[in-house]
């Protein structure tokens, strides 16, 4: 049975990753860059500056007392703690009053070619960002290197564009999932069209893909409502107006992936149905031949049941050829009705 957490102060991990904690943290200005990398805590307040844009990663929720420093340090709420420590908290976006707090899931496939989630909340203030993620994960390195190099003037740039950018990326890594969901999708169609057996594509890959279907959804449906709800509203002080453009693009990119993920359903539902629909025919194949070969043998088994009468006087039966007469009538018949269904295209 679940906790009510609102009873307790303690916070705990409850999920299975076991990766070390570790923090990052890239400082910048329009001037200026400072990359530190699996920092100590205990410096992590000299490394945050107050005239920059500080990013700060944190990967791995084993040493939690540590990750509360960080918590202490940018104050951040109890219930929002727990969240970033629930790893099946659905995603959310919520807005404080010093910082916006976003829950997202990462995708990524195991060795059974299963989709698994991980775990990813954002806080964005107004001078820094802070991702918490359960893994580490190399999806951020595109955005490090543009910082690096001053991709678009990023450094020039507040805190509420890093945060597009996090969440883009994201999205991006949900665009790469579905696109390939729905073209591993197409193929099977496509195979289970052509193929004339269809036990070449068995059920466990249908389900399969519902089980993927079904996760994808889970972490991406909720994004729909609530990032509208928070990047459309006009009394947020840690969005700047000149940003709102690329918040929109973001919004364009999570409204293909909602569309894509409803034509990945289409498909799995029509190829669910196209498989029962080749198991059907192939069963009425199989019975239908069956009715042949029993039609076939219906007059034979007359015949072999008529002659077999223990009658004394069966005319039949002191004949000569008799015996080879009744193998010539049986294949006569028998090769008649084999013609017939043939003729009928039965």
């Amino acid at each position: 049975m679940a906790k009510n957490n609102l009873l307790t102060e303690q916070l705990r991990y409850t999920g299975e990753s076991n990766i070390h904690t570790r923090v990052d943290i890239c400082s910048y200005d329009r001037n200026s860059i400072s990359n530190k990398q699996d920092i100590s805590l205990s410096v992590l307040g000299d490394s945050v500056k107050e005239d920059a844009i500080n990013w700060i990663q944190v990967s791995g929720f084993q040493d939690i007392e540590a990750i509360k420093e960080i918590f202490s340090q940018f104050e951040i709420d109890f219930l929002t703690r727990q969240d970033i420590f629930n790893s099946a908290h659905l995603p959310k976006i919520e807005e404080h009053e010093e910082y916006n707090v976003l829950i997202l899931k990462l995708l990524k496939k195991n060795d059974n070619n299963d989709y698994e989630s991980i775990h990813l909340c954002i806080i964005q203030g107004k001078s820094y960002v802070i991702t918490f993620s359960e893994e580490e994960t190399e999806i951020f390195g595109e955005i490090v290197s543009a910082i690096d190099n001053n991709t678009l003037k990023i450094r020039q740039k507040p805190s509420d564009y890093l945060l597009s950018v996090i969440i883009n990326e994201v999205i991006s890594n949900y665009m790469s999932v579905v696109t390939q969901m729905e073209e591993e999708l197409e193929d099977v169609e496509e195979a289970l069209i052509i193929s004339d057996n269809a036990e070449n594509l068995i059920i466990e890959k249908i389900q399969q893909f519902r089980r993927n279907h079904r996760l994808i959804r889970k972490c991406i449906i909720p994004l729909k409502e609530q990032y509208n709800k928070l990047f459309h509203t006009t009394d947020n002080d840690l969005f700047n107006e000149s940003q709102r453009p690329f918040f929109n693009d973001v919004n364009d990119h999570l409204m293909f992936v909602i569309q894509t993920m409803e034509n990945c359903r289409d498909l799995i539902n029509a190829i669910s149905d196209l498989y029962m629909s080749k198991n059907n025919q192939r069963l009425n194949d199989i019975m239908k031949q069956l009715a042949i070969v029993s039609t076939i043998f219906i007059p034979l088994t007359f015949l072999a049941g008529l002659w077999g009468m223990n009658f004394k006087y069966m005319p039949e039966l002191n004949w000569e050829y008799g015996y080879f007469m009744a193998y010539a009538v049986m294949l006569t018949i028998g090769i008649a009705l084999l013609f017939f269904f043939k003729h009928k295209k039965w």
